[in-house]
């Protein structure tokens, strides 16, 4: 004989599944791969608002532990979205037609502290980012964002990666201690670890890559064949993640005249999701959200200088055209797309 509670349960049920057709008929089964970072916020607000299932999707997520993981998962059908940042890996991947970019995810910004450039106590000549040319600068991996965001400065102030000595170093707290041990002259470091290492007096911040070289920092992509077999799932999909940049768009990317983060309509109950989905307090998380565009629109003109520089740099076949791994009729509005 069914309890009082288990009756209640039962009429609930019955209730929520008559006035959701999406549950009466059955959700739609997707996938996606991310990392537990906060760049991964659109995700996390989609999932726990249920904008996913308001689109008729049962949206698993599936979290991976290094930005090159996503785009095999893609590539090999283990899930059919990824969010992450864009790396030479990525684009080998791209080149051989196993993924295609659709929307933009985060990107480093003037005003926003994401990624900093510290100069090391025992340096020399080290006041600003223009003086890292003759440096050693710790970066994690040879293809990785910080090969890049070096690159990239490069470009602007008129030297090449050659010019510098990277030290590939496989992971963050190996380049904090080889900083530290004065093994190198600079890193470039997240917006957390380089306030902890100048908090520690170890080194200085001299700069931010969002305000030296904005650039496109990562993106959401999934496999050509998504596109073509199940192309409504993805306008799904790319409805409900569009939902989440802008409520994340309005709870964190405004900043006042002094250039502080303002609090934006939902800020609490956002930060709070996405510290629960990245283990993270809340006030680490806050430290450092990055900016992301609230429509998902990338900046196509950086793409094709990404694929351009790892091309230059030997990491990826020159043959690859970045128009060939972009599709951008998913999402309107795409900044400098080329004529």
């Amino acid at each position: 004989m069914f309890g009082r509670r288990a009756v209640l349960a039962a009429i609930g049920g019955a209730v929520l599944a008559a006035s959701s057709p999406a549950l009466a008929q059955g959700l739609e089964k997707t996938s996606v791969g991310v990392l537990a970072l906060s760049s991964s916020a659109p995700i996390y607000i989609a999932k726990a608002k249920g904008y996913f299932e308001k689109e008729g999707l049962d949206a698993e997520l599936k979290i991976l532990t290094s930005a090159q993981q996503v785009p095999v998962a893609v590539a090999s059908g283990d899930v059919d979205f990824g969010v992450t940042g864009l790396t030479a890996g990525f684009y080998n991947l791209a080149s051989k037609g196993a993924i295609t970019m659709i929307a933009a995810q985060s990107r480093d910004e003037p005003g926003f502290q994401l990624s900093a450039y510290v100069a090391g106590n025992a340096a020399t000549g080290l006041d600003k980012p223009a003086d890292l040319k003759g440096k050693r600068i710790a970066i994690t991996t040879v293809g990785s964002t910080f090969h890049y965001m070096i690159g990239l400065l490069g470009q602007k102030y008129g030297f090449s990666v050659k010019d510098v000595t990277m030290v590939p170093l496989q992971d963050v707290p190996k380049m904090v201690a080889a900083f530290k041990g004065g093994q190198v002259d600079a890193m470039i470091a997240p917006v957390t670890v380089a306030r902890q290492v100048a908090s520690d007096g170890a080194g200085k911040i001299i700069g931010w890559v969002g305000d030296e070289t904005p650039w496109q920092l990562g993106a959401l992509f999934t496999s050509p064949k998504m596109v073509s077999d199940r192309r409504a799932t993805v306008e799904k999909f790319i409805r409900a993640y569009q939902r989440a940049t802008a409520e994340y768009h309005a709870a964190f990317n405004t900043r006042d005249a002094s250039g502080q983060p303002v609090k934006g309509p939902g800020y609490d109950e956002l930060l709070g999701i996405v510290a629960e989905a990245t283990k993270q307090k809340p006030e680490i998380v806050a430290a450092g959200l990055p900016y992301i565009d609230p429509q998902g629109r990338l900046l196509v003109n950086d793409i094709h200088n990404q694929v351009k520089f790892w091309q230059s740099e030997g990491q990826v076949d020159k043959a690859l055209d970045a128009k060939t791994i972009l599709d951008l009729s998913f999402v309107q509005g795409h900044m400098g797309v080329p004529k």
